[in-house]
C-alpha cells in the first residue's frame, strides 16, 4: 500500500501565478467512469452543534465539507501563490488598506441569484455584524479594522479597512470567506449554523439536497457550474455522500471493506495497515501545531516558573514519535515547521530536562510533598485542570496519559477532564480551567493574534502584555514581508521562554483514497478537493 508524505514550505507574500494541484497517485480518468456517486467518510461529529456554517465556526471541518458548496474570490496554490476564482483580477492599495476585486459575470448559485457585488458585500458585512457572533470569520476580515465593502458596480467591489490588513488577500481564499447567496441571507440567515437544503446554499460545484444530523450530508452535483478556480466545469461524479463516523476504527473499516472511496482524518497508528489497493496521502498542513494552553490568569500558571517547568517536565520528543510512529513532527514553535514565517532556530533548544524543571518547582516554592508524591506548597497540591473538547482520538487520549505520567514524576498532578462542547464552552468562556488543548490550520501567521492578543479570540492563555499586542499589531498591518518575518520571529521566541502555549506536534491530513477513485486532488491544508473526481 503506497503511502506518500508531504511537507510544503509556503512562501509568505506570494506572487500571482498557477501552480498544479496536488494529486493522489492514481490513473488519469476515462470518460466511461463520469457519474456515479462516491462516499467520503470523515470524523465530523459536532458538525450537528451548530458548526454547519464557516463564516461562523471555527472547526477546521466546517470549511472542509463545505467548500463544496462555498467557493471563494480567489484561490490559493499549493506554493503560496494566488489564482482568479470568482474574482477575475483584483488590486491592492500601496498600503494594504484597500482591496479592489473586479468578479466574474457568469456565476450564480445554485438558487439562481446572481453573484454579484451586491453578494460580496452582503456576505462579508453578514460575517463582521456582531449579531452573526462569527470569530474566525470575523477576525480573518480585519474585526475592528474592516472599514465596509463598497458596491462600485454591478461586477467590481472594493473592501476597505481603518489600517493596513496585509493578510486580508490569503483570507479570501478561504471557505470561511466562501459566499452564500443573498436571499439565504435575508430569509434564513439564522438556519444556517444548522445548515441543510435550501439553507446551505452557494455557487460551488456541488448542491446540498440531503442532511441527517451526525449520520450524513449529500451534495449532489451543480450541472451549471462553470467557473472553477482552473477552469473546472461541473464535476464528474454526479454524487457526494458524506458519512460522518467519528470512531477512526470505523472510518478505517469501512475504506477497507469499500463501503467508502475516502476516509479522512485516519489516525498514523492506522494509517499503515489498510491493505491493497488503499493509496494514503499525509500532507503536513501550515497553522498552529496541536498544542497545550496555560491559563495564566486562573491558577498555578501565574508563576512563569511553573509555566517553565511544566513544559520541560514533559517528555515530548518520546511520546509523540512512540504515539503517532514518525508520521507527525515534534513541533518547537507557535508555528508549524511549514508556516510562512517558521523559525528554525528554536528546533531542539528547549528539550525534556526533568531535573531543570525540578529545580524550577523548587525555587518557585513548591518543595513539598504528599503521600501521592505530588508537590505542595502553603497546604495546597500542585495540580492543574486540563478540559478537553470531545471526541477525544485514541492517540491524542495516549499523549495525553504520557503527559500526565511524565508530570506526575516531578511531582505535577493534572486532571484531565473531557467535556462535550457545551460543557466545555461553560468553562471555556470564563476561562474557569488551567489548561485545554488544540491546533489551529492556517496560512497566514496573523492567526497568531487571535491566541496571543489581549483580545484574541482564542487566547485561551489569557495573555495580556501590551507589548505583545504591539508586535501583532505591526504584523497585521504591515506590508512588507520582512519586517513581518521578523516580527513573527520575535513573537516564537518570545513563547519559547514565556511558555503560555506549549507546542507539542505538527499534524497532517491523511486520508485513505479507495482503488476506484481517479483524479482527487487536495488544497493546502490537505482537505480533498472533488472538481475532477470520477469513481471507476
Amino acid at each position: 500500500m503506497p503511502i506518500s508524505f508531504l511537507r510544503r514550505a509556503i512562501p509568505l507574500g506570494a506572487t500571482v501565478a498557477v501552480s498544479a494541484l496536488l494529486l493522489s497517485s492514481c490513473a488519469a480518468p476515462s470518460s466511461e467512469s463520469d457519474g456515479g456517486e462516491l462516499v467520503w467518510s470523515i470524523e465530523g461529529a459536532n458538525l450537528s452543534a451548530g458548526h454547519m456554517d464557516p463564516q461562523v465556526s471555527q472547526l477546521d471541518v466546517s470549511g472542509m465539507v463545505q467548500r463544496a458548496v462555498l467557493d471563494s474570490l480567489v484561490f490559493q496554490e499549493d506554493d503560496g501563490s494566488f489564482t482568479p476564482w470568482l474574482a477575475k483580477e483584483w488590486t491592492v492599495s500601496d498600503d494594504s488598506t484597500e482591496y479592489t476585486f473586479v468578479l466574474r459575470d457568469d456565476v450564480t448559485f445554485t438558487d439562481g441569484e446572481p453573484f454579484d457585488a451586491e453578494a460580496v458585500k452582503a456576505n462579508f458585512d453578514r460575517i463582521v455584524d456582531p449579531e452573526t457572533e462569527s470569530a474566525q470569520a470575523a477576525s480573518m476580515m480585519g474585526a475592528d479594522f474592516y472599514e465596509g465593502t463598497e458596491v462600485v458596480d454591478e461586477h467590481t467591489v472594493k473592501v476597505s479597512f481603518t489600517q493596513p490588513y496585509a493578510p486580508f488577500l490569503q483570507a479570501t481564499s478561504t471557505p470561511q470567506l466562501g459566499f452564500y447567496s443573498p436571499a439565504v441571507l435575508e430569509e434564513s440567515a439564522d438556519q444556517l449554523k444548522a445548515g441543510g437544503p435550501g439553507i446551505t446554499v452557494g455557487t460551488g460545484p456541488f448542491e446540498l439536497t440531503e442532511y441527517t444530523p451526525d449520520q450524513e450530508i449529500v451534495y449532489t452535483r451543480n450541472d451549471d457550474y462553470a467557473w472553477g478556480p482552473h477552469g473546472e466545469k461541473a464535476p464528474k461524479v454526479e454524487t457526494l455522500r458524506v458519512e460522518i463516523q467519528p470512531e477512526a476504527s470505523v472510518r478505517t473499516g469501512v475504506i477497507e471493506s469499500g463501503e467508502a472511496d475516502l476516509a479522512s482524518n485516519i489516525p498514523p497508528n492506522l494509517a499503515g495497515d489498510l491493505g491493497d489497493g488503499i493509496t494514503v496521502d499525509s500532507i503536513e498542513y501550515p497553522g498552529l501545531p496541536y498544542s497545550l494552553y496555560l491559563n495564566e490568569k486562573y491558577g498555578v500558571f501565574a508563576d512563569e516558573k511553573v509555566r517553565q517547568a511544566f513544559a520541560l517536565g514533559i517528555d515530548v520528543d518520546a511520546a509523540v514519535e512512540e504515539i503517532f510512529f514518525g508520521q507527525f513532527p515534534r513541533a518547537w514553535s507557535v508555528l508549524g515547521s511549514t508556516t510562512p514565517g517558521y523559525d528554525a532556530s528554536l528546533e531542539g533548544a528547549r528539550p525534556f530536562d526533568a531535573d531543570a524543571a525540578n529545580t524550577l518547582l523548587d525555587e518557585a516554592g513548591w518543595t513539598e510533598r504528599d503521600s501521592d508524591g505530588i508537590r505542595m506548597k502553603d497546604g495546597e497540591r500542585l495540580s492543574a485542570r486540563w478540559i478537553a473538547w470531545t471526541p477525544v482520538p485514541d492517540d491524542r487520549a495516549a499523549l495525553a496519559n504520557a503527559i500526565q505520567s511524565d508530570l506526575k514524576t516531578i511531582g505535577f498532578e493534572v486532571v484531565r477532564e473531557t467535556l462535550e462542547p457545551g460543557a466545555y464552552n461553560e468553562q471555556y468562556e470564563p476561562k474557569t480551567f488551567d489548561l485545554t488543548d488544540w491546533g489551529f490550520s492556517g496560512v497566514d501567521p496573523d492567526f497568531l493574534r487571535a491566541h496571543l492578543h489581549t483580545e484574541g479570540f482564542q487566547n485561551a492563555s489569557q495573555v495580556t502584555d501590551p507589548e505583545i499586542d504591539a508586535l501583532l499589531e505591526q504584523a497585521v498591518a504591515s506590508n512588507d514581508q520582512d519586517q513581518r518575518n521578523e516580527i513573527y520571529t520575535q513573537l516564537q521566541e518570545w513563547n519559547a521562554d514565556y511558555t503560555a502555549i506549549i507546542p507539542l506536534y505538527s499534524p497532517s491530513a491523511i486520508t485513505a483514497v479507495g482503488e476506484r477513485v481517479d483524479g482527487l486532488a487536495y488544497d493546502l491544508y490537505g482537505r480533498p478537493l472533488f472538481y475532477d473526481v470520477s469513481v471507476g
